[in-house]
């Protein structure tokens, strides 16, 4: 599967740099062309000569060789490869990748580089859970790098918690995969909604929810990225897709998103309907200003129902369509979810549980379960980038026959 793929591993300075020979050798193994590039840092905890031996190729450090006087260029190289691995990805490496710093080698390659880029935290905890490395990532995520989550365990400060780098074999794996889904839905129409929506009381107040729209917007992104035709019709959200192949039809109420759902989805082969679509709505907007009156000391809304996207969708539904609903649930999380599937005829469910830390609205983490038939399967907490990965996958699993 990886015979003749260009690999470019870039070695960043920590002690889990000890861990790149292997995943060398697992590359080379799979008849992968392996090129390594290391930060002058990195040289304190592997030898260039063992990652020579292994990758078969003499290690980069500089642009300009001084001893041999030959000139490397980082566009040539940056061109040259299938795919970057920073591995391990330091984080002072993360934060100069993020701001577009190009102060060694390997960030000037990675910013020259037109293949797709994968980075692999190693750090301590309190570095790894920092508000600055944490937006970095989310910066690097956004312009369609991949977080090679790291795993919780020992740290070489004694700790114990994140910021540990993942193992080289599930490295491997993930390299190996990412070659082989690029392909998976091309061809294929999808259709995702994301966000919240807004139900206006008057002029400047409204009805809404805490939905960031940001795992709708992952999993547009992993769609997209693995070749499908993506629209997303996406609710008030300060955050944006950062792909320009994603078609992006802005609504605010739910009214809007139902009408732009039922259109789309006529055409699509996918549907996955993430975002938190108001259930109520004010029978009334009032034309102005609502305004405090004396002697009065509260207001009556009267609320009425909006429309049913998903139970809409699953009546319009043909067998060639894929529908997925999701279920935010504060108590009876799989009673509920089973009933949504069977009762809004959606072919999947994906729920999260509000009542568990990391989940819900606001969070760069979710957790949750995918509901497909009498199937349910259980996935860890982890980035909503890794999230939406999982959302996706199962979604392949369960229609890769009939692609």
């Amino acid at each position: 599967m990886l015979t003749g793929k260009k690999i470019l591993i870039g070695v960043t300075g920590g002690i889990a740099a000890y861990k790149i020979p292997l995943l060398v050798r697992l590359l080379k193994k799979q008849e992968a062309d392996v090129r390594v590039i290391m930060t002058p840092s990195a040289k304190d905890f592997v030898t260039p000569l063992t990652l020579s031996t292994l990758s078969g190729h003499p290690v980069l450090s500089e642009g300009f060789d001084r001893e041999t006087g030959e000139w490397h260029s980082h566009v040539e190289l940056g061109m040259w490869a299938d795919l970057i691995v920073v591995a391990p990805a330091s984080a002072n490496t993360i934060a100069k990748m993020a701001c577009g710093i190009a102060d060694n080698y390997l960030l000037t390659v990675c910013l020259a580089a037109k293949c797709p880029i994968m980075f692999a935290p190693a750090m301590d905890l309190d570095m790894f859970k920092h508000q600055a490395t944490q937006e970095n990532i989310r910066r690097l995520v956004s312009r369609g790098c991949r977080l090679i989550a790291p795993a919780s365990g020992e740290l070489a400060s004694g700790l114990c918690g994140e910021g540990r780098m993942e193992e080289p074999e599930k490295i491997f794996e993930l390299i190996r995969d990412s070659f082989s889904v690029g392909k998976r839905f091309v061809g294929k129409k999808v259709l995702v909604t994301a966000g919240p929506t807004y139900e206006a009381i008057d002029p400047v107040r409204f009805i809404g929810n805490h939905s960031s729209g940001l795992m709708g917007i992952e999993i547009a992104r992993v769609f997209v990225d693995q070749g499908a035709d993506v629209t997303l019709v996406l609710g008030p959200s300060n955050i944006r897709p950062e792909r320009g192949k994603i078609k992006v039809v802005p609504v605010t109420t739910a009214k809007e998103m139902y009408d732009a759902a039922t259109v789309f989805f006529k055409e699509a082969d996918i549907a996955v309907l993430s975002a938190a679509v108001a259930d109520f709505r004010p029978s009334e907007t009032a034309g102005q200003k609502i305004k405090k009156e004396e002697g009065r000391d509260d207001m009556i809304l009267h609320l009425v129902k909006t429309d049913d996207i998903l139970k809409t969708l699953g009546a319009m539904k043909t067998d060639r369509q894929y529908l997925v609903g999701f279920a935010l649930e504060t108590q009876n999380g799989l009673e509920n979810a089973k009933k949504k599937l069977q009762s809004k005829n959606a072919d999947m469910i994906v729920l999260n549980v509000m009542n568990e830390a990391g989940v819900g609205f606001k969070t760069n983490t979710n957790k949750i379960s995918v509901i497909s038939g009498d199937t349910v399967i259980n996935f860890e907490l982890k980035p909503k980038s890794e999230v939406a990965r999982d959302v996706v996958d199962s979604v392949y699993n369960n229609i890769k026959n009939r692609l």
